[in-house]
């Protein structure tokens, strides 16, 4: 009778790595479900009609809600988002406080990405100074921007930074503002503004979930050949030993 022996080693790894490859693949596939719900509520907030600053300032969910206002920029105080990566190519996006005049209320508006071929120097950019009618959504951050290095303190505009704190640059102008960032739609003042809703889609968490499920699988099959070829081998072994042992007569 051929028995199923892989050995106590084969056993310890796998039953320390099955549990983990099976819970990357369930987590993966929640990953994905997430995104879904994501994409879908973007659809719907970006299928409605814009409502004013004052309407957005008291929403319960503002994310990805459209608005309409009107107002000035102020050029004095623009921001440049570091390492924007647009089709490969290093650039920045240019933030600019927005004062809209009907609501007298501060709006921090992305007005998309520029390149920055040579970092030598900032890269050059325009701000209309007559009085605008822009639309925009609200962005905001899915949690706290993981960052390399802290931005150094500076009082020199504009300022580079590596993530956007809205309420930091009200606190440091002394104004009442909007605690998002808006992200401008296309039209006047707008750059590029093909922003991802998602850095990664459902599919491809779908596509890795299935990954770690195929190795989960891959270690099974493994761990039951190894058991089976090396419960052969020592029954091998054990039915050459009992052909080779002398006979005792009753």
């Amino acid at each position: 009778m051929r028995r199923f022996s892989p050995g106590w080693l084969p056993t310890l790894i796998v039953l320390m790595l099955l549990p983990t490859l099976v819970s990357l693949g369930f987590w993966q596939l929640s990953r994905g479900a997430e995104k879904r719900e994501i994409l879908s509520h973007y659809a719907e907030r970006r299928a409605a009609e814009p409502v004013s600053p004052t309407q957005i300032l008291y929403a319960d969910e503002p994310a990805w809600r459209r608005l309409r206002m009107q107002g000035r920029f102020d050029p004095e105080h623009s921001v440049l988002l570091d390492n924007a990566i647009r089709d490969g190519k290093g650039g920045v996006e240019l933030l600019q406080p927005f004062l809209d005049h009907a609501s007298g209320l501060w709006l921090l508006v992305n007005r998309g990405w520029l390149p920055w071929p040579d970092r030598r120097a900032l890269p050059a950019f325009d701000t209309p100074d007559q009085r605008l009618e822009l639309t925009a959504w609200v962005y905001e951050t899915p949690g706290k921007a993981f960052r390399l290095r802290a931005d150094a303190p500076t009082h020199a505009w504009p300022k580079l930074v590596n993530s956007v704190e809205p309420e930091a640059l009200w606190l440091e102008l002394g104004r009442e503002g909007y605690p998002h960032a808006l992200r401008l739609e296309p039209g006047p003042a707008a750059n590029r503004v093909d922003w991802p809703v998602v850095a990664m889609g459902p599919e491809k968490h779908v596509a890795y979930a299935v990954q770690w499920f195929a190795l989960a699988l891959a270690l099974l099959v493994l761990y039951g050949y190894l058991g089976w070829h090396q419960g052969k081998q020592r029954q091998a072994v054990i039915q050459h030993r009992s052909s080779h042992e002398p006979h005792r007569d009753l």
